[in-house]
């Protein structure tokens, strides 16, 4: 037979037995349950970022940044003046010709953030006629109001006000580094707080295998006893060794109910917790070789940069140069330069126009304007020191979590080693009771090793996965949403 003939009955006869593969799957189906999905670390972290109400108030403080520069650019809005002035007055040529005159202003007055002020509107006569020396119009009726100010030392280009918009400006920085930091310490937390649930998970089914393979023993040595083959006491050794391993295992079905408790503080829906099953517990991931030195070193500048205790130093020296620029502004004398229309009804009518005018005020001593300029430099020292301690801090969380890696994969090794040879010797104890070489004794001893020998492997697996958590947040990867992360909208009521 030629080679495609063979090829081509090969292919259908493949074809037949999965088609044949599918429909008893098919048909088995709906009298089977599909397996729950397991809850990993991921999806975790993603409900921790969409719904955890503390990353959510932590949100408010867009909120409140928001606030602050609406409240900041107040100082900088134009308002809308009307003024209606109206004086009686004795002119020059006697009380015969009293006189009551005024003038109604309507004008438009704003401030720039570098310390100029300034207006512009329109003034008309009340009971006039009036001397109007300068920008007249409508007959002698209406006058064209300009003014200004201008700071020529103090107050110019940094001001209270201007210092305010700039703190303001600030804020939203500032409380996108809260959130990244909140961010932080809740993935951190939920990350072990995941670990310490699976571990109780997996140690409870030791102990319930455990109490099992006890159960059977006790009842085989027991049928053994009333047929006279086996000591009473032998009965009651398995017994109590029976009642002791339902006692590790109550106390380990408790441990797994208080880890899943403390586990749905993270996994909100709406605004209760949610408390996920046991049959979602995932086994524990395989260990990983470290990350290369180049990564180590590249992760490290990163995290010197973007850790949110780094930032929040950052962001606080800077409101703090802020507040020192405008404390050494306030050792300049005040001089300011003002030129606007008469406000006195009397003298505008009588011709008086514009009037210039400049004012200079030194304070004396000083005090208080040194004073918040050796406070505000007092800080900057101080941050630049504080700095440093967490440029190092950063350094040395990440060389702390690497450590913690590594030992902890050597721990995995040598427990596994250590479960291997516990399990040989039980097994070998089970063959020579089984042929009446030892006791009941030995072997509950040699079981009770094997149960502490898996147990701390699973700790030690549990330690590997803090560690890999630990190391995620030293280098802050967790101060954004993780990718498979629903953004939050970080608004209250959503």
């Amino acid at each position: 037979m030629p080679l495609p003939v063979k090829l081509l009955i090969a292919l259908v006869l493949c074809i037949g037995l999965d088609g044949e593969g599918v429909m008893a799957v098919e048909s088995a189906a709906p009298g089977k349950a599909l397996p729950p999905i397991p809850l990993s670390l991921d999806e975790v972290l993603a409900w921790v970022d969409r719904a955890h109400p503390l990353l959510k108030g932590a949100g408010t403080e867009k909120i409140v940044a928001k606030g602050k520069l609406l409240r900041a650019l107040g100082a900088f809005e134009p308002t809308l003046v009307n003024d209606t002035e109206i004086e009686r007055f004795i002119p020059s040529t006697g009380p015969q010709d009293t006189r009551t005159v005024g003038f109604n202003d309507t004008l438009i007055e704003a401030r720039h953030p570098w310390g100029f002020r300034g207006s512009a509107g329109v003034r008309e006569v009340i009971n006039g006629p009036a001397r109007i020396p300068d920008l007249a119009f409508n007959g002698g009726n209406n006058q064209v109001l300009l003014g200004g100010s201008i700071p020529l030392l103090r107050g110019l280009m940094m001001n209270p006000e201007n210092a305010e918009l700039q703190r303001s400006h600030l804020a939203d920085p500032k409380a996108e580094n809260q959130i990244a930091q909140t961010r932080q310490d809740l993935f951190f937390a939920a990350a072990g707080q995941y670990w310490d649930w699976i571990a109780a998970v997996k140690l409870v089914e030791v102990q319930k295998r455990a109490l099992r393979v006890a159960d059977d023993r006790f009842k085989q040595v027991e049928q053994r006893a009333k047929a006279g083959a086996a000591a009473p006491l032998d009965a009651v050794e398995a017994n109590q060794e029976v009642q002791r391993r339902r006692e590790s295992w109550i106390a380990a079905t408790r441990a797994v109910e208080q880890e899943q408790l403390k586990l749905s503080m993270f996994l909100w829906q709406g605004d209760s917790p949610v408390s996920p099953t046991v049959e979602r517990a995932w086994d524990f991931p395989k260990p990983v070789d470290p990350p290369a030195p180049e990564v180590v070193k590249a992760d490290k500048l990163v995290a010197r940069a973007s850790r949110p205790e780094v930032r929040e130093v950052e962001i606080e020296a800077k409101l703090n140069n802020i507040d020192l620029a405008l404390a050494k502004n306030n050792l300049l004398p005040s001089l300011d330069a003002e030129a606007a229309p008469a406000r006195s009804p009397e003298k505008f009518v009588l011709g008086l126009g514009y009037r210039f005018g400049v004012e200079m005020r030194i304070p004396i001593l000083q005090r208080r304007s040194r004073g918040e300029v050796m406070e505000a430099q007092g800080k900057a020292d101080r941050f630049v020191l504080v700095q440093k301690y967490r440029e190092q801090q950063v350094q040395v969380d990440v060389d702390n979590a690497l450590s913690a890696m590594e030992r902890a994969k050597e721990r995995i090794a040598a427990a596994g080693q250590s479960l291997q040879l516990a399990r040989t010797l039980e097994e070998g104890e089970r063959f020579r009771f089984s042929v009446g070489a030892t006791s009941v004794l030995f072997v509950n001893l040699r079981e009770r090793n094997a149960v502490d020998s898996e147990a701390q492997l699973i700790r030690t697996l549990a330690d590997y996965q803090k560690a890999q958590a630990f190391y995620q947040w030293a280098i802050g990867s967790w101060g954004k949403p993780v990718a498979s992360a629903v953004p939050a909208s970080y608004r209250p009521g959503q």
